[in-house]
């Protein structure tokens, strides 16, 4: 029973991730080795929680908190974010994924200048870097087109 749990658990921690990243980290999202790694981490964290007493709900909280730290901030939502919010009326809906991927490698460099963490999208700091973005998509978008 206890293998069935496990391997359940592991099936709903994996289906969680696998969205997770596919709407936030969509570069992460294909990589096997680092989602069994998360997989495994939140597991165990489960596992642990449970046997110190936390209830199943308290244990899936934590469960969670290890699965998804380090990518509560998502370089690709941002850039995502700004092309729905900024130019929504020049890039139409169907295009906003792809085109956040075509412009993710030609940001690395703007995104680099800047602390992400977690909570960044709460710091001073992301307003900043939201503008910087804004023009720097403006730019691409008017030497390129959509």
């Amino acid at each position: 029973l206890h293998r069935v749990d496990r391997r359940q658990r592991q099936m709903c921690i994996r289906d969680s991730l696998q969205q997770h990243l596919i709407e936030n980290h969509p570069d992460k999202s294909s990589d096997n080795d680092f989602m069994a790694v998360r997989e495994d981490l939140a597991a165990d964290t489960f596992e642990q929680a449970r046997l110190v007493g936390y209830s199943v709900e308290g244990a899936q909280e934590l469960a969670m908190k290890a699965l998804l730290q380090g990518l509560h901030f998502s370089e690709f939502r941002t850039v995502t974010d700004i092309l729905e919010n900024e130019f929504g009326t020049n890039v139409p809906a169907e295009k906003v994924r792809g085109l956040a991927l075509v412009l993710l490698p030609r940001l690395k460099e703007t995104f680099s200048g800047y602390p992400l963490s977690d909570d960044f999208a709460l710091s001073s700091e992301y307003d900043s870097l939201y503008s910087e973005l804004t023009g720097t998509i403006a730019v691409y978008l008017d030497e390129h087109g959509i």
